[in-house]
């Protein structure tokens, strides 16, 4: 009977530690794979002000307000992925720090939240209420809130209205931060009322560094024309790069694990050069039929006419040998005239437009004006 005992008891040990050492190895799996899991542009993104590159007049302006704790409204605006949302964040940071800063910052998405009642009720309740004396050891902690409104551009005219108000009134305890793309779609009350900070495109050399430094750490392999294509793709966006590089990576893993630029055009959505290269072919022959029908192979093939038009206008002011502004020796007017023209067809597709209207309109328009032009 004793010695039952001690088998059972044995038996009940060793399950014991088994399901430790398996809660370890789950654990530390499951830790892998949400480190795995996170998006490389939240893993690198700058967790400083001085860390975000090529904004030095911007960067050298704020440092001078953390170290004094004043901060004045303040408005960013610029090209997409150039940084303002991250340079606001880490000015939150740098000023809060990581135990005040959920409770002292509110940060909206404008594009999603834009309307008057969430001036009025979202915003205004938090930029009424209190501020609290804690402090951080080792941070300045004004005695104000930060509200940052991305995307602040979509808002209503209204909503910007009720906005400016708020601002007025709440002042004393309450900073706003307005991050957008386009200024000129801000009412002047607001955006008079905020410094304004332009963040400009980023550098093709500090793109490819801060890439490099991303494929090194994540041991991504890169054929010698990834980069490029990547930086082409991206359009000078610091964000669509680096989620390029992941989602063409993570396409080529299975394969034999290295980066090439095929495989970035195809994330990326881009046309094939070869694929354009036939339908500027086909609108250089100056023949409708074809031109036409080229036009329509490649809407068929599930090209964004976005896309599209955004190759075509590259192959019109463009100087390269297989442009079709370098083919047919276009002169600056007729270039002026078939950008004119593309800007309209995006507009109509902005409206609703067909596309499919939309690129049998653009195709016609080019091939008869160069027919027309003396090349």
């Amino acid at each position: 009977m004793l010695e039952l005992k001690f088998r059972s008891f044995n038996i009940c040990d060793k399950v014991r530690k088994m399901m430790e050492v398996d809660e370890v190895v789950t654990t530390s799996s499951s830790r892998s794979l949400s480190t795995r899991m996170i998006p490389w542009v939240e893993k690198y993104r700058p967790e400083k002000v001085s860390d975000v590159s090529s904004q030095e007049e911007v960067i050298s302006s704020l440092q001078k307000g953390i170290s004094s704790g004043q901060i004045p409204h303040l408005l960013f605006y610029g090209p997409p992925g150039t940084g303002k949302t991250t340079t606001m964040l880490a000015l939150a940071r740098s000023l809060y720090g990581p135990e005040l800063y959920k409770s002292r910052i509110l940060e909206l998405n404008a594009s999603d939240d834009r309307g008057i009642s969430v001036v009025r009720e979202k915003i205004k309740t938090f930029a009424s209420s209190a501020v609290g004396t804690q402090k951080t050891p080792g941070y300045p902690c004004p005695r104000y809130k930060f509200i940052i409104l991305d995307e602040a551009d979509t808002m209503t005219p209204d909503a910007q209205s009720a906005l400016r108000r708020v601002m007025e009134q709440y002042s004393k305890v309450t900073r706003f931060c307005l991050i957008c793309n386009y200024v000129t779609r801000l009412i002047e009350p607001l955006a008079s009322r905020c410094s304004k900070f332009r963040f400009k495109s980023l550098t093709h050399e500090t793109m490819i560094h801060r890439l490099t430094t991303i494929a090194s750490t994540e041991k991504v392999k890169l054929d010698p024309n990834a980069l490029d294509a990547i930086m082409t793709a991206s359009g000078g966006d610091m964000r669509k790069a680096v989620n390029y590089l992941q989602s063409s990576h993570q396409l080529s893993s299975p394969n034999n694990g290295i980066v090439t630029a095929d495989a970035v055009v195809e994330m990326s959505g881009a046309v094939p050069s070869n694929t354009m290269n036939v339908y500027i072919s086909a609108i250089v022959s100056k023949k409708f039929d074809d031109a036409l029908k080229a036009a329509e192979d490649i809407l068929n093939e599930g090209y964004s006419l976005g896309q599209i038009l955004s190759q075509l206008h590259d192959h019109v002011v463009s100087q390269e040998e297989n442009s079709l502004n370098k083919r047919m020796n276009l002169h600056e007017a007729d270039v002026s005239l078939i950008c004119e023209k593309i800007a309209a067809v995006e507009q109509n597709l902005i409206d609703g437009a067909s596309e499919y209207l939309q690129i049998m309109d653009i195709t016609a328009y080019i091939t008869r004006k160069l027919s027309e032009f003396k090349t």
